[in-house]
């Protein structure tokens, strides 16, 4: 089943011809109108009308993250902001956003390729599509519900938390298709069980999950407990949003949308390519995108690339599901945080010392994070009372930070490890 046929079956060669067109398009209007582009093109001594094939690509510069928050807010828009009608932010560190946006243009095109993906996890127009992604300056719930209108599916926008409602929502609407985090898709679950409610009695059939690493051994479990065809989708904030790549119902890899993304895997060290099969950091460049193009932006992402024909038809090259990261970026409940952002944090609390350790475990199905504070002596040993006030003061600042909310456990100086070379920030516990 598919959505654009004639898109997704076509021959490499005529993709590799749309996609050398889109990308001489993309680089004059990058070079026209983001002075960024045109300083770091013209640095390197960068001839754009020499890009003549898609192996010159690796002649052009990155994009990091970092690139997107020294431009904020708008320096890396290639239109004017009266041509902008969507801006979605992602998490940033110390409170820089990287901020993007989407022409009227943009907003069809990503509507559609997430129709795409939808419909390769099996949606169609006659199902009931329940978002459980939080809606807002998050890219998720809005590009999947697009998505899903477009296809002609009715939309459940209940976004994400009170799970026994989503429960009741899922009886009464008769939900086919649930969209959300894998994590939060087994709370769910268990939900059901502790609430007693017969998963066969329910409608649901398929699962489109993202925003978050999962194993195979989870999607196991999620189709075991919710009965249905569990596929993985993946997209960022960044490149556009949810509608980048996703598996078909085959389930093995994600089927780029190569003719909107021009993707590379790279060694992260040498920062050159690696053969097909080889893991590395992805690297994408947006071939389509008016608003907010992206030349060569690192992800950060670790993956693979499967040029194996798939059983579904589709004739595009897939990417097996993110296996980490190359920095030190942690992806809790859907929301990225950086280490940095807690740091920031505690240096503007007095009594806090700069040491602090992050655990991140996962209780039953839903992450959970404790975030170890050293404090000065005479806070350690200060009354209950005034601790607790503390602790509760660095909860506050850290969710209005992070977004998200972490546990806070004061420690006496010294308690964190210390090391010679960089330190351990991060304890990451979770088995993906």
């Amino acid at each position: 089943m598919y959505w654009e046929p004639d898109k997704e079956c076509m021959s490499r060669d005529e993709l590799e011809q749309l996609q050398i067109e889109r990308l001489e398009s993309t680089l004059n209007r990058v070079y026209m109108n983001v002075p960024f582009y045109r300083k770091k093109f013209d640095e390197i001594k960068i001839d754009i009308d020499e890009i003549r094939s898609l192996d010159d690509l690796r002649r052009l510069p990155f994009t990091t993250k970092n690139d997107l928050r020294e431009n904020y807010p708008y320096r890396l828009f290639a239109v004017p902001l009266r041509e902008v009608v969507r801006i979605h932010a992602s998490s940033g560190t110390t409170g820089m956003s990287t901020v993007v946006g989407y022409t009227k243009n943009d907003i069809k095109t990503w509507s559609n390729l997430a129709a795409r993906v939808l419909t390769a996890g099996g949606v169609t127009k006659d199902d009931v599509v329940q978002i459980a992604f939080a809606y807002g300056l998050f890219t998720g719930g809005f590009g999947l519900h697009y998505g899903a209108e477009r296809i002609g599916a009715s939309v459940i926008p209940i976004s994400s938390g009170n799970t026994q409602k989503q429960i009741k929502i899922m009886q009464d609407f008769k939900t086919t298709a649930l969209v959300c985090t894998p994590s939060y898709a087994l709370l769910i679950a268990d939900t059901l069980r502790e609430m007693g409610v017969n998963v066969n009695s329910l409608s649901l059939k398929y699962g489109l999950f993202g925003a978050e690493p999962w194993s195979e051994g989870m999607r196991n479990e999620i189709q075991e407990k919710l009965k249905i065809i569990a596929t993985d989708n993946y997209g960022l904030s960044e490149v556009m949003g949810p509608g980048v790549a996703g598996e078909c119902i085959e389930r093995n890899g994600l089927h780029i949308n190569e003719d909107h993304f021009l993707v590379e895997v790279i060694n992260p060290e040498t920062l050159e390519p690696v053969p097909v099969g080889e893991t590395g950091e992805l690297v994408i460049t947006t071939l389509t995108k008016e608003a907010f193009p992206v030349i060569r932006f690192r992800t950060r992402d670790l993956t693979r690339l499967i040029s194996e024909p798939c059983r579904c038809g589709r004739k595009f090259i897939r990417m097996m599901r993110v296996m980490g990261r190359t920095d030190d970026m942690l992806i809790i409940k859907g929301v990225n945080v950086f280490p940095s952002q807690i740091e920031a944090v505690l240096f503007d609390i007095e009594g806090t010392e700069p040491h602090y350790q992050i655990i991140v475990d996962r209780k039953g199905h839903l992450d959970e994070v404790t975030v170890l504070v050293e404090v000065s002596e005479t806070i350690f040993f200060d009354e209950m009372k005034k601790q607790n006030e503390l602790i509760e003061t660095i909860k506050q600042m850290l969710a209005t930070e992070l977004g998200i909310s972490v546990e806070v456990k004061l420690v006496e100086k010294k308690t964190i490890e210390r090391t010679e070379g960089k330190a351990k920030r991060v304890i990451d516990r979770r088995k993906f």
